[in-house]
Order: C-alpha cells, then sequence, then structure tokens
C-alpha cells in the first residue's frame, strides 16, 4: 500500500521510475524492518532490500513483501542495484555526496540520478491509523518518564540520576528505547535549550529541565517539562508563565490548513509581549515519527501546512544566559477538530 502511495504521489511531481532508497527512516517505513543497507523499489514488481550478512538472515525471517538480498563481504550495493536496473535511471532520497558518487558511476552518470527528498517527506508527512496508534503510546510512556523525573527531582541528586530514573520508568512502562538522548538541565545550564551536564548537581531556586522521549515499534515521541525546586522568585514565575501562555496560545491555533508560520508567530508574539522575545531562539516544533525531528516545521521561514494527520511538537521556550531557562513541550496530533494533545504530563503552575 505504501508502495503504490509513494507512486502515486511521484506521478503529481513527475517523478516516475526506480527508486533507490537509502534513509533508514525510510527503508522501516515501507519494510518495518531496521538494519538494511538499501531498499531498490522498481518501476513494476516486488521491491529488492539490500542487507549485509550480519541482518541478513533475520530480515529474511521477518520481511514481507520484499525480495531479500545478500550484499556479501566485497560486494558493492551500487554495482547490484546497477545490474538490476536496465537503463540505470534512479529516483532516490538522500545519500552523502561521496556515495552518490559511487551509485552515479555504477549506473553510467549523475545524470541519471534524480533526488526526491522532498517526494518523501510528503509521504510519511501524514500519519495513517496505525502510525498514530504506535505515537500514542511512545506518548503515554513518555509521560511516564516525565513522572518519574519529577518524583525524583530534588536538591543533591544529579542530572544523570534523573534521568536514569525517567528512562528506566520508560523501559518498564514498555519503551523500545529512547527516542533521542534524554536532556536534563539544571540552574544556568536551562539556558542552553540542548545543553546539559550530567554530573551537576540540581540546587534549591534551580530551575530544571527534562527533554525525552520514548519510542514504539520504531515511533517516536517527544516531551519536555520544566520544574522548579523550591520556592520560586517573581522572575521565575514570570518566564515560567509566558512560556505557558505562549503554549496555549499555539495550542489554539493549531488547526487544520494554517500556515505553521502563524502558529509560530503565534507564539512568539505571546513571548515577546511578555518582554523576552529575544529570547525564544528556535522554531515552534517540528514534526514527529519514525524520527523525531520530521515535516512539517512549525517555524517563521515554513512554508507549510498544517493538515489533519500530522504528528507535531508545540515546544515554545525562553533561555536567558546566566539566568536559566523554561521550555514546555508536548507531542499533538492534529485532526479535523483542530489539536489533540498525545502528551499528558502535568505542566507546573508556579
Amino acid at each position: 500500500m505504501r508502495i503504490e502511495k509513494l507512486r502515486k504521489i511521484a506521478v503529481k511531481d513527475n517523478k516516475q521510475g526506480n527508486f533507490a532508497v537509502f534513509n533508514p527512516a525510510n527503508i522501516v517505513y515501507f519494510t518495518n524492518f531496521s538494519g538494511a543497507t538499501a531498499l531498490l523499489i522498481p518501476e513494476q514488481g516486488e521491491g529488492i532490500l539490500f542487507v549485509s550478512g550480519t541482518n541478513y538472515q533475520q530480515a529474511k525471517a521477518e520481511v514481507k513483501g520484499f525480495n531479500v538480498e545478500l550484499i556479501k563481504r566485497g560486494e558493492s550495493v551500487m554495482q547490484k542495484i546497477a545490474q538490476v536496473i536496465s537503463d540505470g535511471r534512479l529516483t532516490i532520497d538522500t545519500l552523502p555526496i561521496e556515495t552518490w558518487r559511487s551509485l552515479a558511476k555504477a549506473v553510467g552518470g549523475e545524470e541519471k540520478l534524480e533526488p526526491a527528498f522532498g517526494l518523501f517527506r510528503k509521504l510519511r508527512e501524514v500519519k495513517e491509523p496505525g502510525e498514530i496508534a504506535l505515537i500514542r503510546q511512545a506518548c503515554k510512556i513518555a509521560d511516564s518518564g516525565i513522572k518519574a523525573a519529577a518524583e525524583t527531582i530534588r536538591p543533591g541528586i544529579t542530572q544523570r540520576e534523573i534521568a536514569a530514573e525517567a528512562e528506566y520508568a520508560m523501559r518498564k512502562s514498555g519503551s523500545d528505547g529512547v527516542a533521542f538522548e534524554t536532556i536534563v538541565s539544571a540552574g544556568v545550564c536551562c539556558a542552553f535549550p540542548h545543553g546539559t551536564s550530567m554530573n551537576r548537581t540540581v540546587e534549591e531556586g534551580d530551575f530544571v529541565t527534562v527533554d525525552l522521549g520514548a519510542i514504539q515499534q520504531f515511533y517516536r515521541s517527544d516531551i519536555t517539562r520544566t520544574f522548579i525546586v523550591g520556592k520560586p522568585t517573581d522572575k521565575q514565575k514570570n518566564v515560567y508563565q509566558a512560556v505557558q501562555s505562549a503554549h496555549q496560545r499555539a495550542l489554539e491555533k493549531i488547526v487544520p490548513n494554517v500556515l505553521a508560520s502563524k502558529v509560530d508567530w503565534a507564539a512568539w508574539r505571546t513571548i515577546d509581549k511578555a518582554g523576552y522575545g529575544d529570547f525564544f531562539v528556535h522554531n515552534l516544533g517540528h514534526g514527529v515519527g519514525l524520527e523525531v525531528h520530521e515535516w512539517p516545521v512549525l517555524g517563521p521561514d515554513s512554508k507549510d501546512v498544517l493538515q489533519a494527520g500530522n504528528v507535531v511538537t508545540n515546544e515554545p521556550g525562553i533561555y536567558i544566559p546566566k539566568f536559566g531557562g523554561v521550555r514546555i513541550e508536548d507531542t499533538i496530533l492534529i485532526t479535523d477538530r483542530g489539536a489533540e494533545k498525545l502528551t499528558n504530563a502535568p505542566i507546573l503552575t508556579p
């Protein structure tokens, strides 16, 4: 079904013929198998999954609907692909430049390769019901990680210990792994959106930001909560409330057929009115699925239009150097009626 969907989108984009897929997430999307080197989807007939000896027997046992072909030691997957394609013409997803050159040499020239990054992006943007069910479960598991983190945070504990407890809770709840490296920041480190020093010890009065995600059968979730250790100061309250207001404003704006840039603007404008516009330094959000960063993009320069079936993040933040910062993030499903939060861990009200 997904191959037919690919071919229909390709016809609309005037990209037809044979498809060579190298991006691991795209390969998983078609085959539900992780560990292959490449996937060839010919213009007609069954696709071919190329697998090295390490994963060959597992692929033979698990992959349905595709021919599984072994890449032996010393063999080139590029040459094997070229041998299958009679005219050498290929539409491809993404490749590093040196690999691109190797494939071009195998098929007889770069003019025979047509990049189609946007085509595969379109294919995965709108999630199927089965994909949504897996992301929903991954979000529920991520909530358990945030709960464990909240119960662990106290003066004297390290950021590493908080991350360990959160990840352990997600594993016990059924996560297949972490969606990305868990981020735990405390104190002034919260001024760095992705910055952390796992050896740092939490102190009274700190902000503590926890950003994590779970995996269910390859599909991911993404959630962030910021906590305050002890009694908050007035400035901490103001910063937190500004982010919370922006988060709510964006949630109200996330509906089908709206420009993603308008949602980003609504959040930024709310923070700017509170006096912190210069400290909101990243896009409001991004798509989530087989990868934790997908499309659409919710940013000021985005041309994307939100659609029912998109799964995106809503993550405004304020980051003040030498003071700290706050980010609140949820994974959101866009439905015909608007936004549905898939992550539901409580949000602090200072």
